[in-house]
């Protein structure tokens, strides 16, 4: 007898949900609302950019999707605030909501004892306050809408083994990764999924400019896979991560790095 599940199409049941992604206005941000976008999402993109956050949603909508771009820098609390409220007058309940925004500051590589506290703070404050701060705000709408909903946070590869050079960043995401953890447990019974995607590094564009060719190639034998990871990859694992297909999964830490954490070491200066 032919089982149910293998006489129907499969349903991700992400159409006409609503779902907000941060940092959307480049890079893996905006690759994961084009794929979230695909799978039937009705996006909210942010970004602190004005122009990157239009242009993204105005892409989005000359694909017959429905977007809008919601500007706000989420360092700051009540920024975050009015981007979710913001985001759910213009399209509804928020059902997804993917915090994507972070970064190493302004220096890729910097030795320990070269640290100081402004600099520390920058990479905590971007990394882990950014996200706490967001996941707050998303929690509090989908409580008060009472019907569950997914947060995924976007930690980092760095997490998984000991980053010199990158110390704040690896330790900002490796908050991100107990965060996750944490949320997911105290909301689970509320029906809300949090789970945490860890990209090694990505051929972004940024990446594509910046880093050298003999860079690159070295990160890419450095991997069991003998590659990098590319952004789309990253939007096929957050639509699978929103959907119903992984409505089982929570508090996890999800990696996408090629197989760089079974490496033994990685290239000097690499960044994350």
């Amino acid at each position: 007898m032919q089982s149910e599940t293998t006489s129907q199409d499969i349903d991700l049941g992400l159409q006409g949900k609503v779902a907000l992604v941060t940092g959307a206005g480049a890079g893996i941000g905006r690759e994961i609302a084009r794929w979230l976008a695909r799978a039937g999402c009705r996006v909210a993109v942010n970004d602190i950019h004005a122009e990157a956050a239009e242009q993204s949603a105005a892409e989005l909508r000359a694909a017959g999707r429905e977007a809008v771009a919601v500007v706000a820098n989420v360092r700051e609390e009540a920024e975050v605030a009015r981007m979710v409220e913001e985001t759910r007058r213009a399209l509804g309940d928020l059902h997804v909501a993917v915090n994507n925004v972070g970064m190493n500051a302004q220096r890729p590589v910097t030795p320990f004892v070269e640290l100081d506290g402004d600099y520390v703070r920058d990479v905590l404050e971007q990394n882990l306050v950014a996200t706490t701060l967001c996941c707050i705000a998303e929690a509090r709408l989908m409580l008060a809408q009472g019907r569950g909903g997914v947060i995924l946070n976007v930690s980092s590869g760095e997490t998984t083994r000991p980053s010199p050079q990158l110390i704040p960043y690896g330790a900002a995401k490796a908050g991100i990764n107990h965060l996750t953890q944490s949320i997911a447990a105290e909301l689970g019974p509320q029906g809300i999924r949090v789970v945490a995607m860890a990209p090694g590094t990505t051929l972004t564009e940024r990446v594509r400019e910046t880093f050298r060719q003999e860079h690159v190639d070295a990160i890419r034998e450095s991997n069991p896979l003998r590659r990098m990871t590319e952004p789309e990859e990253l939007g096929r694992m957050a639509v699978f991560l929103a959907s119903d297909l992984a409505r089982c999964v929570t508090g996890q830490f999800v990696l996408a790095d090629a197989g760089a954490h079974l490496s033994r070491s990685r290239p000097a200066n690499a960044d994350p």
